[in-house]
Order: C-alpha cells, then sequence, then structure tokens
C-alpha cells in the first residue's frame, strides 16, 4: 500500500509540472481541503491514444478545476471494481478516499475534481452510482488512427514482452491480455499481431463506454469527436464548456485557448501507417464499429 501512495504522489507531481499549474492556496482553500466535497466531479475517458490527455490537460486549464492525470491508486484498483472482487462499499470508499486524498495534497479542496483514466470506460456504472453528481466525458476518435498512434507505444507491443516494464498502475508491457479483454478474446489478442491487439483495444473500449454511457442520460454524459475537436474547437469546446456548466468568461476563454493549439494534421495519419494487409487485419476486427460511428474508407 505505501508503494502504492509513493506512485500515485510521484505521477501527481509529474503531471502536475506537466500542467504548469502551481498550487496557489490561502486560509480558504486550506479550510476546504480539510473535507473536500468531491461535489459534481467531471470524469474523461476513451481509448488510449483517443485524445484522451490532450482533452484532460485543456480542462486543467479551468480555474474551477483539480485537474488529476490517471491517479495512480484508482488506476491500479480498476481492476478489482471491474472483476467484482472487490465489494460495492469498498470501492465506492477506496475512490473517495483517494480523490479526496489528491484535493488535500494539492490544498484543492474547494474545487471541482476531474480526472482522466482511459480505463474508467469500463467502469461507468460504479462510477455513476459512487459519485451521483459526476459528469462523463467520452472522447471518440477514428480507431485507425487510434491503432497508428497506439502502436508506437511499447505498452501492447509483442516486442515488450520480454522487458519487465510496468505501467504506473502496475500492469506488465507486452502482449498479455489485460483484464479489460474479454475471455474468449485473451489468446486471439495474445498471439495475434501488433495491428490486431491495437484495433482490438480500441474496439473493447469503445464498445464498453458506449453499453453504458448514454444510459446516464444526456445531462450527465456527453460524447466528443477527436476530429471535431481538432478542426473545428471553438464550437465543440463551447458546446463541452456549457455542458460542464462552466459560465466565467475567462474559464471559458482559457478552455478555448488551450484546445486551439490542436493539431488537425494528426487526423488520417492511418493512410499511411499501415500496410494493406495491417489495414485488412484492423478491418476485419474493427470494421462494424468504425462504421457505426460514421468513419469509413473514404474518410
Amino acid at each position: 500500500m505505501f508503494d502504492l501512495y509513493r506512485r500515485t504522489l510521484r505521477t501527481e507531481r509529474i503531471n502536475r509540472r506537466k500542467l504548469g499549474r502551481a498550487r496557489s492556496w490561502s486560509l480558504g482553500t486550506v479550510g476546504a481541503s480539510i473535507k473536500p466535497a468531491l461535489r459534481d466531479p467531471i470524469f474523461l475517458f476513451g481509448a488510449a491514444r483517443s485524445g484522451t490527455t490532450f482533452l484532460g490537460e485543456c480542462v486543467g486549464r479551468l480555474p474551477e478545476v483539480s485537474y488529476h492525470h490517471e491517479p495512480v491508486a484508482t488506476k491500479a484498483a480498476g481492476r478489482n471494481v471491474y472483476e467484482g472482487t472487490w465489494g460495492e462499499r469498498r470501492s465506492r470508499l477506496f475512490y473517495r478516499t483517494v480523490y479526496s486524498w489528491l484535493l488535500r495534497y494539492q490544498l484543492e479542496g474547494g474545487l471541482r475534481f476531474c480526472e482522466k483514466t482511459p480505463t474508467n470506460a469500463f467502469l461507468l456504472p460504479f462510477l455513476a452510482e459512487a459519485f451521483p453528481g459526476a459528469r462523463f466525458v467520452h472522447i471518440i476518435r477514428d480507431g485507425r488512427d487510434v491503432a497508428a498512434s497506439h502502436i508506437k507505444e511499447p505498452w501492447l507491443r509483442a516486442d515488450s514482452a520480454l522487458v519487465g516494464r510496468r505501467e504506473p498502475g502496475g500492469y506488465l508491457y507486452g502482449p498479455w491480455a489485460p483484464w479489460w479483454v474479454a475471455p474468449e478474446d485473451r489468446t486471439t489478442f495474445e498471439v495475434g499481431s501488433d495491428a490486431l491487439r491495437m484495433s482490438m483495444a480500441w474496439r473493447r473500449y469503445t464498445e464498453a463506454a458506449l453499453a453504458d454511457g448514454p444510459a446516464l442520460g444526456p445531462e450527465r454524459y456527453r460524447e466528443v469527436r477527436y476530429e471535431a475537436l481538432v478542426t473545428d474547437p471553438a464550437a465543440e469546446g463551447a458546446g463541452l464548456l456549457d455542458f460542464l456548466h462552466v459560465e466565467d468568461s475567462s474559464s471559458r476563454q482559457s478552455f478555448l485557448a488551450a484546445l486551439g493549439r490542436a493539431d488537425p494534421a494528426s487526423v488520417g495519419n492511418w493512410r499511411t501507417a499501415f500496410t494493406s494487409q495491417q489495414l485488412a487485419v484492423i478491418e476485419a476486427d474493427s470494421g462494424p464499429l468504425l462504421r457505426r460511428l460514421g468513419y469509413s474508407a473514404d474518410d
């Protein structure tokens, strides 16, 4: 448990520095941090490499928000919640304790908690019940672009099988089926090509979020397309701010300015990233979902 505490704080410090946001405190913020309220938290999620980090850093510019990038403790606990090895009461207490602890650590107990963990896509019913006022933002990106970006990282690649490295949540790098892979797909996931693994990951995350997210209703759940965010940030950003009930004009300007730094050139990279054989593998795995979401071979 101490190691989990240490890794969580280390990640918190690293990502706070990346965000360039220093702690600002007063007697009021210290007082509010003694017992954070955790009112109306924000959960940002989507398949890995869908733009969750970019969106999270933009939301992190809002002065009303205390932003936390993939808290290690809750990221590691996601498997226990998903598989039911922890009861509902224990899971709820753990998550609320960790989030309150992070707000106290940053002396931001009076701010609105926000975190970005892609695997929360598999925990929506639990999070919605544990945090009744929470809002959920699901960012969706063309699965082929996601695979093109994901395959550059070592996390699921076959050549990482023997390196022995682990990501912050404690999970081994390599082609091993993570906890979120369906039991009937585990063998295919582990023996398939890297392109297939990246496609399966995108499909699994996206299907899970689409299965549970819309049922929360439009007041709590919103889908955002990565392509729209980077090609029309003003319109998409304004809609997202309205959903989050952010009304302060200077806050909105800060968010939209951060969003405006997106690079539209990242859209469509899949066309040159894969061979025709790899694209055929992705199509066989994720083609129906791609078309359901409006992504066609002509995009």
